[in-house]
């Protein structure tokens, strides 16, 4: 997978070899983006399976559970990790002729969760389209394309696949801070496409909203509850709290994978708050800018209740208020 902390100066491609060093890589953010994070699992409890030393299927189900608690721990925000973890345990109770037998049918299934999220973004960008008009300045938060996905991408493959039809649209990127995965990579994305763009501060958002130039706002979900409460990147909520204020639709973008039926609230979505020095570690120029001895807090996400969103976008097409009840739940594996 490539390892986004390098980009947008290095495109470098690493291997992992266990489900170890893909635990790592999910939580290191070499790999990040929730249904990226979902496949990556997938594929790790597969290494797993291939390098368990188990002689019996008993012993092989003991080995895996323990690897996707490993995997499980690494980000508690993004459900599509837990998701796709469930899948491939639930395949790992049917029945097999051997663990080597049970090791295949798990990379099978690891691959089926890739192929059909490349689909999804797809159906999904479809739909999102026909929100986007000609002309239209969007601003968008975070790095929500093919680096978060497994391709093609959720709210910027909107965006993407509007610029394909032909659209003349502009985009205006969120640095989104603390680890600026807008000014690195999703301006670098949009490079790659051919997609015009400009780099604001994650505090400039108000100002483009209250004075007309931006027109929609997108951006993506890493849990969604049954009422419709969008966990996302930190910094969603004020965006979404200045486009309602400016009447200025806001739409999030994600598979059905992502909503977590279990919850109601947002405030029972668990927010992962990470370390203090990707906030204090900041230098100008080649110093460092905040006092010694300061402190920092970090949550890595927000809740954007559903009474600030438009819509939805998902593979099942544009999703309106009210969003509870909107779908059944969700895939489960089949024996």
């Amino acid at each position: 997978m490539i390892d986004q902390r390098l980009l947008p100066r290095d495109l470098v491609v690493v291997s992992l070899d266990t489900y170890q060093e893909v635990a790592d890589a999910i939580k290191t953010m070499v790999v990040r983006g929730a249904p990226a994070i979902g496949a990556a699992a997938a594929f790790g409890l597969a290494l797993a399976a291939r390098s368990s030393a188990a002689h019996d299927l008993p012993g092989l189900r003991a080995d895996l559970q323990q690897a996707a608690e490993v995997l499980k721990s690494t980000r508690p925000t993004a459900v599509n990790l837990a998701w796709a973890l469930k899948r491939m345990l639930a395949v790992a109770e049917t029945d097999a002729i051997s663990p080597s037998g049970m090791a295949d049918r798990l990379l099978t299934e690891a691959q089926a969760i890739a192929d059909e999220d490349v689909a999804t973004n797809q159906k999904m960008a479809r739909c999102g389209a026909g929100l986007i008009e000609d002309g239209d300045t969007i601003i968008h938060h975070c790095n929500t394309g093919s680096l978060a996905t497994v391709d093609w991408g959720t709210a910027l493959g909107v965006i993407r696949m509007a610029h394909q039809m032909g659209k003349h649209i502009h985009v205006l990127v969120d640095e989104t801070r603390p680890r600026l995965q807008g000014a690195r990579l999703t301006a670098w994305e949009l490079g790659q496409y051919g997609i015009p763009y400009d780099i604001i501060s994650d505090g400039a958002a108000g100002y483009f909203l209250s004075r007309g130039l931006a027109q929609k706002v997108f951006f993506g979900a890493d849990r969604v509850t049954a009422r419709g409460d969008v966990a996302n990147k930190v910094g969603s909520y004020m965006l979404a709290l200045a486009a309602h204020d400016n009447r200025v639709p806001v739409y999030a973008v994600f598979p059905i994978s992502t909503v977590d039926f279990s919850l109601q609230n947002g405030e029972d979505i668990p927010i992962e708050e990470r370390e203090a020095g990707e906030v204090l570690d900041i230098e100008v120029r080649g110093v460092k800018v905040v006092p010694e001895g300061a402190s920092a807090r970090n949550p890595a996400f927000d809740v954007t209740p559903h009474r600030l969103l438009t819509g939805w976008v998902t593979e099942r097409g544009v999703i309106w208020p009210p969003f509870e009840g909107a779908f059944v739940q969700p895939y489960q594996a089949q024996p």
